[in-house]
């Protein structure tokens, strides 16, 4: 039945929620209010999801490969000592000897042998081997293909922001998170004035990107665009609101869940929209910082971002102190991991199990380099294999050999 007036919201936004009832009487009866319990009285305790933990789990290695790639490339000549490298063990968070991460991942480096000094002794250094270098300019490629798609991420990052403007360091140390290229700074933003322009003193480590135009195109987030479509295929006009799927066996209080219910009947807050006028303490804000949270997860390359790095942007966002703890209490949305020591927000309905259902474009650098990487650990154990198989060999020969001598001396022993 279609009740003249009302915008009915996705059904899917709902359904996975535990014994969890919809309660239309605010929109049917207008003295009807809402009793909300204060936020900070709400507490969900957290509760381990293996298969999201699995997904970062799965990325571990690629990781900590791409973390020593990335120290060598930006060293002047793309070389390093290979001490400076041990060195640096702790910072890259390397278990293992330098010499020791090579041998297990051949064909990421060449070795060779120069001076750091023009007097001093040889010693070995790194530089980029043959396919790591192919894989660079695949990089380049897969970039250049997509460079509307980073343009688009760069001006939303822009667009959320209290002033449209944010500090050039905070957006280079996420730029892996959410796709940018190195060069971004250099090459990018200068073509697209249109969009970006760059203020402050670079030099001197104060330097800011600043949003010149806003595109309505961009100002849509991913749940109003999702909300949208739902509205084309039905025929009916769907409430932007967010999916809420709490996973297998968890179960919320009666309290919080009638909370949970109460705050997704509130208007949804565009990541976009002007939010100047509300209180930073009010529940529309708690719906505000959410969809900030739930954008910038779904701009993300993996949709899941380490929350120090979140947290570097909470003056740009107009996060809360305390706006970590909304990813446990909003469990529906997002899970909080906390594998590897570092606690990561994930977004919940961006993954099937532990794999992405929808893949960004620009993970075809992480596949490339995947493949890079796979390439050389196949060569390995093929190498081993070799190694043991002549290991065999030898000792079948050697075992052979001590047999025939055996025999001989027996025979002499017996003349």
């Amino acid at each position: 039945m279609i009740i003249p007036g009302i915008l009915f919201k996705s059904q899917t936004s709902f359904s996975s929620i535990s014994n969890l009832k919809l309660n239309f009487k605010s929109f049917l009866n207008p003295k009807f209010t809402l009793q909300f319990n204060p936020i900070s009285s709400l507490k969900v305790v957290w509760r381990k999801d293996w298969t999201l933990d699995k997904a970062i789990e799965n990325d571990k290695r690629y990781k900590l490969c791409a973390r020593v790639v990335k120290e060598v490339l930006k060293e002047p000549g793309q070389a390093i000592p290979l001490r400076y490298v041990d060195k640096r063990r702790k910072r890259l968070r390397l278990n293992v000897g330098v010499k020791t991460f090579i041998n297990n991942n051949p064909g990421l480096f060449d070795t060779y042998y120069d001076r750091i000094r023009p007097k001093s002794n040889l010693v070995p250094f790194l530089r980029p081997s043959n396919r790591l270098r192919n894989f660079l300019e695949e990089e380049k490629r897969i970039c250049d293909e997509n460079e509307e798609l980073v343009v688009s991420k760069l001006c939303k990052l822009l667009m959320m922001s209290r002033y449209k403007v944010i500090s050039v360091d905070k957006l280079v140390h996420v730029k892996r998170e959410f796709g940018l290229p190195n060069d971004f700074l250099v090459n990018l933003v200068p073509k697209y004035s249109n969009y970006f322009r760059l203020t402050g003193s670079p030099g001197e480590g104060q330097s800011f990107l600043e949003l010149v135009e806003w595109n309505p195109e961009f100002a849509k987030s991913v749940i109003e665009q999702r909300a949208e479509e739902e509205s084309q295929l039905t025929g009916i006009r769907v409430r932007p609101n967010f999916n809420y799927k709490l996973p297998r066996g968890f179960s919320l209080r009666k309290e919080m869940r009638e909370w949970v219910r109460d705050w997704l009947e509130l208007d949804y807050i565009s990541p976009y929209e002007d939010v100047s006028h509300l209180d930073q303490a009010s529940r529309e804000m708690e719906k505000r910082m959410v969809a900030v949270l739930h954008e910038l997860l779904s701009l993300s390359l993996l949709k899941r971002v380490p929350v120090p790095i979140l947290g570097k942007f909470t003056n740009d966002y107009r996060f809360s102190n305390a706006f970590s703890s909304a990813f446990t209490r909003h469990s529906g949305i997002f899970y909080m991991s906390l594998k590897g020591g570092i606690k990561t927000a994930v977004l919940r309905e961006a993954y099937k199990g532990d794999e992405l259902i929808d893949k960004d474009p620009l993970l075809g650098i992480k596949d490339k380099f995947v493949e890079l990487l796979e390439e050389g650990w196949r060569e390995r154990a093929e190498m081993l294999r070799v190694q043991r198989e002549q290991v065999k060999k030898d000792m079948e020969m050697m075992a052979a050999k001590n047999g025939e001598l055996s025999e001989q001396s027996c025979e002499e022993a017996e003349l």
